[in-house]
Parts: structure tokens; C-alpha cells; sequence
């Protein structure tokens, strides 16, 4: 039978794969090359097959390397994510966050929900809102924190990421096309009217009102069935359907920020630490965006 895999082992695996040098990983956890090298035999032998092997440029993963690669960083997390747990002080109390729908579904659920299972006695509430009335509950003291859209400079608060709002048009029915364009916009929106309908004014594209919904969920169903054109921010397009770019006519609507801001007022620990999650979640998005 073999022995089971040593988690030491892999951490030092991980190492090397991310250095493709002993003498490196040595330097960076700790140890001497001697011990790293030790370290890597002793897992081969207890794996059964050799996980380096000698590159251009140091040392690379063999296929079996490659193959534990996935399994031994999930093994990390894992055993990374236990320990923060443990050893995390037990918070409690009432922690009030506003974001907007278009990251209810995406980028948030994964931190509320680590965030719930690190911090059980912490009751979380979520209020799903435009940036308006969400910046105006922080302001009342309603709200801890609020994920908002900057569209021009106007929010204090730490950006999270850069994510353009963009027309967007079904694949399949091609409407930007038409004269006059159908278009889907927020109901009672400024920000329809000084972004969205003066980029088409500036473009010069003649324009009708197709289709009104009150959420960016209903502007999604709209442009997916092929009812209208419509905007969404870069990250949210749905299948089936494509950024409208210059090669089409048309440029973003905005170069809009996605910012935390925190209540003037007061925090607690269990809001900085909220506030680190959601920070952490939004780190895939970044700038590529912008790309």
C-alpha cells in the first residue's frame, strides 16, 4: 500500500513548479536546495513517477507532474482556507452591504458565502440597488458598505475593478443593423440619458425605444431574445450575444469604475473583513476589461 502524500510535500511541489528551479524554491521557503531536492524524491516515491525533469531554462513538470499540478493546489486552498478559518477571530453583529445586480449572481454569491461560513454569527444584509440609491443609504447610515459604479470620477471609495458598459447585440438577430435601431433602456435612468442615448446622439445613429426594464437582468433577456440593442457592462454579455465595437460603429459607453465605499460613520471588524472578501472577488475581473 502506498503512503499517503505528505501536504509539506506538496507545498514544496508547488514550489518548484512556480520557480522551474530548486535552488529558487530553496531560497523561498526556507530550506536548502539539498532539502527541496530530498523533499521532491520523496514524493516521487511515494507518487510512483518522476514529476520533474530537466528544461532549457531549469526545471519543468513531467505529464505526471502536470497531472498532480491541479490536485495539489487544491489540496493547499483547502488546507489554507481551514486554517484562516480556525484560527480567525469569531466575529458578530450586523453587517450591511449594497451592490448592484449585475454582480448579484456573478461575482458576490462566492464572497457572501465564504464570508457566512468563516463568520456564522454575523448576520449579512444584502440590498440589491442602482448606485444612486445605494450611495444615498450609505450616506443615511443604512448601509456599511456599497459596491457602486463610478462613471465619472465622482465617488471616493477603493476601486475594484474597471468594467466598460458597451452596446451589446444578439449574434443571431444582428438588430444594430436596422434604421432605426431598437434599443432596451432602465426605466426613469439618468444615466440612460446623459450615457447611453447621448453616445447614440454623438454617433449619430438614429434610435427607438424597443424595450424598458427596471434591472440589467430584463436588458439581458431583451438583447438574448432579439428584441433590442442594448448596454451591459464588458464582464455581463450574455451567450450568444457580442460587444458592438468600433469595427461596428460604436464605442463604450462609459469607462466605468466598479468602487467600494465605506459608511462615513462607523465600521466594525466584521465589515473590514467583508470588505477584504469582496475586495478579493472582484480581483479575477481587474482591468482586463479594459482589454
Amino acid at each position: 500500500m502506498r503512503q499517503p502524500i505528505e501536504s509539506d510535500l506538496l507545498r514544496t511541489f508547488l514550489v518548484v513548479v512556480e520557480t522551474s528551479n530548486f535552488s529558487a524554491a530553496a531560497q523561498a521557503i526556507g530550506r536548502t536546495q539539498s532539502a527541496v531536492s530530498a523533499q521532491i524524491k520523496k514524493l516521487e516515491e511515494t507518487i510512483g513517477e518522476t514529476l520533474f525533469e530537466r528544461g532549457a531554462r531549469g526545471v519543468v513538470p513531467t505529464r505526471w507532474g502536470m497531472q498532480l499540478l491541479p490536485y495539489a493546489q487544491r489540496v493547499i486552498d483547502l488546507l489554507d482556507e481551514a486554517a484562516a478559518t480556525i484560527r480567525t477571530k469569531e466575529l458578530d453583529g450586523p453587517v450591511r452591504i449594497g451592490i448592484p445586480e449585475e454582480y448579484s449572481q456573478t461575482v458576490l454569491p462566492a464572497a457572501l458565502a465564504a464570508f457566512a461560513v468563516r463568520h456564522p454569527a454575523v448576520e449579512v444584509t444584502v440590498s440589491c440597488d442602482y448606485t444612486v440609491r445605494n450611495l444615498a443609504a450609505l450616506e443615511r447610515d443604512e448601509l456599511d458598505l456599497a459596491v457602486v459604479f463610478d462613471w465619472g470620477n465622482q465617488s471616493s471609495g477603493e476601486v475594484l475593478c474597471i468594467d466598460p458598459t458597451v452596446w451589446v447585440t444578439s449574434q443571431v438577430h444582428r438588430l444594430h443593423d436596422l434604421d432605426p435601431m431598437p434599443i432596451a433602456i432602465y426605466r426613469n435612468s439618468n444615466w440612460c440619458r446623459d450615457f447611453a442615448l447621448r453616445s447614440l446622439d454623438q454617433m449619430g445613429r438614429r434610435y427607438r425605444i424597443a424595450f424598458i426594464a427596471d434591472t440589467s437582468s430584463g436588458l439581458q433577456n431583451a438583447v438574448v431574445a432579439g428584441l433590442a440593442v442594448t448596454t451591459l457592462s464588458r464582464s455581463h454579455i450574455p451567450p450568444g450575444c457580442r460587444e458592438l465595437t468600433a469595427d461596428d460603429g460604436f464605442a463604450p459607453v462609459d469607462t466605468s469604475k466598479v468602487v467600494l465605499r465605506r459608511n462615513p460613520y462607523h465600521s466594525t471588524e466584521a465589515v473590514r473583513e467583508l470588505a477584504d472578501m469582496v475586495r478579493d472577488a472582484f480581483k479575477p475581473i481587474g482591468y482586463q476589461a479594459l482589454v
